[in-house]
This record gives C-alpha cells, sequence and structure tokens, in this order.
C-alpha cells in the first residue's frame, strides 16, 4: 500500500500557553517542559465536519484521483455533535464520491486501523483506492478547569489517499482492556421513563496521564520493532517514524528505546497539541509539504491510546 495524496484542516483560533495561563494555574514554563507543547488549534465557530470534508477534499485533490475512482470512504473520529450519519457521509458528499462509507472509534489509533481496514479491502480484491480521514475535536472532552488535560489537546483533521501497490501494508495491533488510563462518558441521549436516576449526561476526560505515558513508551517500541520485522526489514531501513503526536517526552522515549537518530522522528505537537487519530496524517501532511518525502520511502507509523489500544504500520510514500 502506498499513500498517494494528503490534506489537512486545522481551526483558525490559535490558543497559546499564556492564553491558558489566563484561565488555569499553568504557564508556559510549566507546559512545554512536560509536553512539549507551545500552541493548539482550537474550534470556534467552525465546525468539526467542516473541517473533515476540506482535508479529505484536499487529500483527494493532492492524489490526482477523481471522485469515482474512490473505493471506500473510511473516517477515525472519537465523538462529534451528530450520533448518525457519520461523518464519512459528509465527507462523501463534500468530494463527490459515490463509495460506500464508515465510521470508526480506535481511539488515538484510529488512523493506523483504518490503514489495517483499507489494506484488508485491497488484498481481498474489493478496493484500488481509499480515502481516509481522522477528525477530532478532543478540546470538547477536557475539563478546562484542570490542567493536566486541557493544556494537551487540540482539533484538527488530517487526510491520506492510500493506494494498493505490490507491498501490502503491514500492521500490528493490539489491545488490552484491563489498562483503562483515558475514559471520556458521554450520554447525549434522550432519557427513557424507565432509566434510573443520577446517571451522568458527560463527564470530562479523566486521564492517568503516568499509566498512559508508562504504557506509551513501552508498547510503541515493541509494536515497531514488530512490524518492521514483520515486513522483513530492520530498523534503519524505514526512512521516517511517524509516532502519535501526544507527548513530544513519550516521542523522545520511544526514539532513545529504538536508538535511531531524531531527524527520522518529525513532530508537530509544538504547535497542533496532541488531536487524537488525526496526529498522524497531520504530521504526514506537513512533512509531505516539507518536501521530506521522496517516492519510495519506507514509512512507520505508531500510536496508542484509549482502550488501552496500540497500532503499528509500515507502509511506503508513493508520490
Amino acid at each position: 500500500m502506498k499513500i498517494i495524496g494528503t490534506g489537512r484542516a486545522l481551526p483558525k483560533h490559535t490558543v497559546t500557553n499564556d492564553m491558558l495561563s489566563e484561565i488555569l494555574d499553568t504557564s508556559d514554563e510549566w507546559i512545554v517542559p512536560r509536553t512539549g507543547i507551545h500552541t493548539r488549534q482550537v474550534i470556534t465557530d467552525e465546525t468539526l465536519q467542516e473541517l473533515s470534508c476540506a482535508a479529505a477534499c484536499q487529500a483527494l485533490s493532492d492524489s490526482g484521483l477523481k471522485p469515482e475512482e474512490i473505493d471506500f470512504i473510511i473516517c477515525s473520529n472519537v465523538a462529534n455533535n451528530y450520533i448518525t450519519p457519520a461523518m464519512s457521509a459528509f465527507i462523501q458528499e463534500a468530494t463527490g464520491c459515490t463509495c460506500p462509507f464508515f465510521d470508526i472509534n480506535g481511539a488515538c489509533a484510529g488512523f493506523i486501523d483504518a490503514l489495517d481496514i483499507a489494506d484488508a479491502f485491497m488484498q481481498s480484491g474489493r478496493a484500488q483506492n481509499v480515502l481516509i480521514v481522522a477528525a477530532e475535536e478532543v478540546t470538547k472532552f477536557c475539563n478546562w478547569e484542570q490542567r493536566e488535560t486541557s493544556v494537551l489537546f487540540g482539533d484538527g483533521a488530517g487526510a491520506a489517499v492510500v493506494q494498493k501497490d505490490d507491498v501490502p501494508c503491514y500492521t500490528v495491533l493490539t489491545g488490552d482492556s484491563h489498562h483503562k488510563g483515558c475514559i471520556t462518558y458521554l450520554r447525549p441521549m434522550e432519557k427513557t421513563p424507565y432509566e434510573k436516576d443520577g446517571m451522568a449526561i458527560h463527564q470530562p476526560m479523566i486521564m492517568k496521564g503516568r499509566d498512559v505515558f508508562r504504557m506509551a513508551v513501552t508498547t510503541s517500541p515493541r509494536d515497531l520493532r514488530n512490524v518492521i520485522a514483520k515486513a522483513g526489514m530492520k530498523p534503519e531501513d524505514v526512512t521516517f517514524f511517524l509516532v502519535h503526536q501526544a507527548n513530544k517526552r513519550i516521542v523522545d522515549a520511544i526514539r532513545e528505546n529504538l536508538n535511531l537518530p531524531e531527524e527520522k522522528f518529525p513532530t508537530i505537537i509544538d504547535h497542533t497539541g496532541n488531536t487524537s487519530s488525526a496526529s498522524i496524517p497531520l504530521l504526514i501532511d506537513e512533512v509531505a509539504r516539507q518536501g521530506r518525502f521522496k517516492k519510495g520511502d519506507v514509512l512507520a507509523l505508531s500510536a496508542f491510546g484509549a482502550g488501552f489500544v496500540t497500532a503499528a504500520a509500515i507502509l511506503t510514500w508513493g508520490k
């Protein structure tokens, strides 16, 4: 599988660490050493649907394909203002595609989950080209009176068009339901006459930061080694490692564990924050637009998130 087009859309409103210090007991000096984040983009008068459609249209245009050449649309999304229809329905309409579409919720690993599904469609002969979009508005899950979570996240949408190639997309997916380091409880449904009282309609995100950190720095190097071996490669054969942008300290710890140079691990977290499953496609698009990818480059992806789930993939840059 190869990537032949990318796209992105970020909210126009930039929130700096100094702005957060006006509403929270925090500061730039507190946030940066712990996270590597300086700014993040936060939805104001846009909608996530608008961002997802803009990113998808950009990726489709970048691929050079016509809308009718897309065989499936897969959207990774944790939650948005619509329960139904799926976010991918809005994307189909905006892009002019006529193919089937569906959403998945793989938390922060959702983009790689979508790659795995797309590859399965390709290997079965059901698809040649798949449009994948990851769109997240994580800032709406945060308790904005609690600095531990609200300083971490940003909103955005990233997209990629992937195409069947002689070499499949090698993936490794794992899950461990005993480790629930990040939970958001959301019940945007009507109350029935039989429902017990006292059930919370919404509870802001609860995240056990230390647990997530330990799991991430342990599982990501493991997954990357496994998927590289599965592809019959060595770590040195990988051109770029594109790791979920959760925290700069996590990315650095993964790189140090693998004993690889910093230039192989590009980052965008300093100006996007953690955008959940959108972080890897946003990272891919930014590196692509910097002209750093060359046709045939080997890309290793790794993500980890609520569940606790992890995912890693090996694929090539096809442009």
